[in-house]
């Protein structure tokens, strides 16, 4: 059965994420810390210890082939990717193994920069539309990752 695996601290397409997946067949998986307990009834939600990446090592833990996961997180879409599940983020954009290099690399270069003392610019602030997008994205990442399941 497919699932969908929400990293949803701070995640804002929660809720949508939940009813889209649930209209399509797959069941979606609320993963979240102790300082961010986030539940939807109906939906399992599975709260983790504070720590660093601890939400993010939850999800890989049981991750499967073909599975959906919604994440802001690079390192984690890396790891989801090779172990052939989707991935895609709170504004619909896909992490596919064709991008995730180039946007891992840049991580990295502004992690250089800011310990070397400098400064680079924050996430743009979110567009009105965007959860708009991220429906459309998130429908089209569901329905293809059931026509891919059919097929296997």
């Amino acid at each position: 059965m497919l699932k969908v695996h929400i990293d949803a601290d701070g995640c804002p397409v929660v809720l949508s994420t939940v009813n889209i997946a649930q209209k399509s067949q797959i069941t979606p998986i609320i993963y979240c810390d102790t300082s961010h307990e986030i539940r939807v009834e109906g939906v399992e939600t599975k709260i983790v210890s504070k720590g660093m990446d601890a939400v993010d090592f939850a999800i890989l833990n049981v991750v499967s082939k073909g599975d959906i996961v919604v994440t802001q997180d690079y390192g984690l879409a890396a790891m989801v990717l090779a172990k052939g599940a989707y991935c895609i983020d709170q504004n619909g954009r896909e992490f596919t193994n064709e991008n995730i290099d180039q946007l891992l690399f840049t991580r990295h270069v502004g992690q250089k920069i800011r310990q070397a003392g400098g400064r680079t610019k924050g996430p743009k602030k979110r567009q009105k539309n965007a959860n708009e997008i991220y429906e459309k994205k998130f429908k089209q990442l569901c329905e293809r990752a059931r026509i891919d399941a059919e097929k296997a």
